[in-house]
C-alpha cells in the first residue's frame, strides 16, 4: 500500500516520492502518549493518525501544502513537509516580496508621512494610505495564512524540514498535531501604526508563526519557532518605535483548550507565547488548559508564557536569557493559575531572579524546584519581596494540582535533556 501511495503521490505537483528507507519510522502516525499534558484529556490527541492512504501527502512547495491542507477541512490527513517551503511564493513557485503585494498606491514613506504623530495626532489611521495598507495586507494574507483543520497531523521529514513566512492557523479546529518542523519568520510586510498603544503608540503586526484560536486537543512537539531570516532587532525605528514585523511565535487564545507543547524551541524573539488574549475575555474561564514541558526558550524577551485565565502547567523547561532588552519570562495576568515546576534559568549578570516573574492583575503562582544559574531559588518569595509595591503580592495557591503529565525530572536533569533534545530534527 505504501509503495502504491508513493507512486501516485509522485505524479502530483509539490509532492515528492521518498524511498521507504528514508524515514527511520513514520512519525506521521504517532499520537500523543497517554497522560502527556492537557492535550491527553478525554479522548486524547491523535491528529490525522486515522487518515486513509489517499489523504497522506508529502509536500515540497506551497502549492502542494495548500492542496494537502484542503482549506482546513476536517478530513483526517497526514501532511509531511520535505525540505523548505516558502509561503511567500506564487502559484508557479516564484518568490514574492513586499513590493509584489503592495497595491492601491501604498508606500511606506507615504504611510509614515500621512500618520506622523506630530501632524496626524493620536487618532486611529484612516484615509487613502491606511486603506491601501489594508488592501496590501489582505493580498499577503492570501498567501501566508494557512488554515489547519481538525484531525490533521503536520510533520517535517528528516532533520531539515522548514516552513518559512507562513502563519499556521488552527482556528475552531479539534485534534491537531504539529511536529518536527522549523517554522520561521512569519513576516508582516504591512504593520499598522496604533497611536494609543502603550501610551507612546506602537506598531502592530498580523501574524504568529502558529496561532491556536478556538482550538482544542492540540499537540505541538519538537517544533522550532523563530524570526530567523528577518530579526526585528535589525528593523528600523519609525515614530520612535521599533518597526516590528513579527507577532507571537505560538499564541493560544480565544477559548483554545487542552494543549500540550513539548520539546520545542523558541528562539530569538520578543513576545514568544501569549495564552489568553485579553483581560476582558471572560469566556476563556475554564479553558486555556495548557501544558508546557521540556521546551527551550532562548533569547526570548518576554511571554514565556504570559497567561490569562488558564490552568497552565509549566515544567522541566530551560530558559537561556540574553540581551539588554529582556523583560520577564513568566507573566501572571488576570485570573491565571500557573503551576511552575522544576524549570532552569540561565541569565547574565544584569538579570536578577526578581526579573523572571511579572504580574498584571495576577493573584497566584505556584512554583517549586526552580534553578537560577545553577542555584535553587524561590521565585514567589523573591517576587513578593522585590516588587516594590508596584505589583500585588502573589499567593502560592493556584487552586489545582496537575495530574496529566509524564515523569517530572529535577530542573538540573531536565536542563541537560532539553539542551540536547528540544527542537525540530531531534525526535528520538
Amino acid at each position: 500500500m505504501r509503495g502504491r501511495h508513493l507512486a501516485v503521490a509522485a505524479g502530483l505537483l509539490g509532492v515528492l516520492c521518498v524511498p521507504a528507507h528514508a524515514e527511520a519510522r513514520d512519525i506521521g502516525r504517532d499520537t500523543l502518549p497517554a497522560n502527556d499534558g492537557w492535550a491527553a484529556e478525554g479522548a486524547g490527541t491523535t491528529g490525522g493518525a486515522a487518515a486513509e492512504a489517499g489523504h497522506v501527502h508529502t509536500v515540497t512547495d506551497r502549492a502542494g501544502l495548500v492542496r494537502a491542507l484542503d482549506g482546513g477541512s476536517d478530513t483526517p490527513k497526514i501532511i509531511k513537509i520535505a525540505g523548505t517551503i516558502d509561503a511567500n511564493t506564487d502559484d508557479d513557485g516564484d518568490r514574492l516580496d513586499c513590493a509584489d503585494y503592495a497595491t492601491g498606491g501604498y508606500g511606506l514613506k507615504k504611510y509614515l508621512a500621512a500618520y506622523d504623530p506630530r501632524t496626524w495626532g493620536s487618532a486611529k489611521p484612516s484615509g487613502p494610505q491606511e486603506e491601501a495598507r489594508r488592501a496590501s495586507a489582505a493580498r499577503q494574507a492570501e498567501r501566508v495564512v494557512l488554515p489547519v483543520g481538525s484531525n490533521t497531523t503536520i510533520v517535517g521529514l528528516g532533520d531539515s524540514a522548514v516552513l518559512k513566512g507562513a502563519s499556521l492557523q488552527v482556528k475552531d479546529a479539534d485534534n491537531v498535531i504539529i511536529r518536527n518542523l522549523d517554522v520561521r519568520d512569519a513576516y508582516d510586510c504591512f504593520p499598522v501604526w496604533q497611536p494609543n498603544t502603550g501610551g507612546l503608540g506602537d506598531w502592530k503586526t498580523a501574524y504568529d508563526n502558529i496561532w491556536l484560536t478556538g482550538a482544542t486537543h492540540v499537540w505541538v512537539d519538537h517544533v522550532t519557532l523563530s524570526d530567523k531570516g528577518h530579526p526585528d532587532a535589525k528593523e528600523p525605528t519609525h515614530f520612535a518605535r521599533n518597526y516590528l514585523r513579527h507577532d507571537g511565535l505560538l499564541d493560544i487564545t480565544n477559548g483554545s483548550d487542552l494543549v500540550t507543547v513539548s520539546w520545542s524551541r523558541f528562539a530569538g524573539h520578543d513576545k514568544a507565547m501569549l495564552i489568553g488574549s485579553s483581560d476582558t475575555a471572560t469566556g476563556d474561564r475554564g479553558k486555556l488548559r495548557v501544558t508546557l514541558h521540556h521546551n527551550a526558550f532562548e533569547s526570548v524577551v518576554q511571554r514565556a508564557p504570559r497567561v490569562r485565565f488558564g490552568q497552565v502547567h509549566v515544567y522541566n523547561n530551560r530558559y537561556d536569557i540574553t540581551g539588554d532588552d529582556y523583560r520577564y519570562s513568566l507573566g501572571v495576568s488576570t485570573e491565571s493559575r500557573m503551576y511552575a515546576q522544576n524549570n532552569a534559568f540561565h541569565a547574565p549578570g544584569h538579570v536578577e531572579v526578581a526579573d523572571l516573574v511579572k504580574s498584571w492583575n495576577g493573584t497566584a503562582l505556584h512554583q517549586s524546584g526552580t534553578l537560577f544559574n545553577g542555584f535553587p531559588v524561590d521565585l514567589l518569595a523573591i517576587h513578593n519581596a522585590y516588587n516594590s509595591g508596584s505589583e500585588r503580592d502573589l499567593t502560592g495557591d493556584v487552586g489545582w494540582t496537575p495530574t496529566l503529565h509524564g515523569r517530572i525530572d529535577s530542573a538540573r536533569a531536565a536542563d541537560r535533556a532539553v539542551a540536547r533534545g528540544a527542537g525540530a530534527g531531534r525526535i528520538p
